[in-house]
């Protein structure tokens, strides 16, 4: 079984994550944690750096519990959403975690949910968490 992990240091990533680990030592599943951003030259070294930082932080959590796992970051000019589900599609991803963070009517009409788009188009079941 592979579980993908939607990670962008936020607290509810954090709890995704930490879910996802539990859920792949009761099902011995591997876990790819995934960062997407959208890529293009607004993207600083430092972000990407601080990405990567963040990315190998939540690799060793999984792995202090022998959780099997990859961690990947990438950029390739989608949304985040976009990213995830085409991910989850190229890398037969079993079941998703993703966090999700309450947003006003306004925003969601305005920003869009990528939480919300990964639940309509991903090629698996999904699991949000808070």
């Amino acid at each position: 079984m592979k579980i993908l992990v939607g990670y962008n240091r936020t607290k509810a990533s954090a709890n995704a994550l930490s879910l996802a680990r539990e859920h792949a030592l009761f099902f011995n599943a591997r876990v790819l944690v995934v960062t997407s951003m959208e890529g293009g030259s607004s993207e600083t070294f430092e972000q990407i750096a601080s990405v990567d930082k963040s990315l190998n932080e939540a690799g060793r959590f999984m792995k202090e519990k022998g959780v099997e796992c990859e961690t990947h970051q990438l950029a390739r000019g989608m949304t985040p959403g976009e990213d995830l589900v085409r991910f989850a599609a190229e890398n037969e991803i079993d079941l998703i975690f993703v966090g999700v963070r309450k947003k006003s009517r306004t925003q969601k009409i305005i920003l869009g949910s990528t939480a919300q788009f990964i639940i309509l188009k991903a090629p698996c079941p999904v699991t949000t968490v808070k």
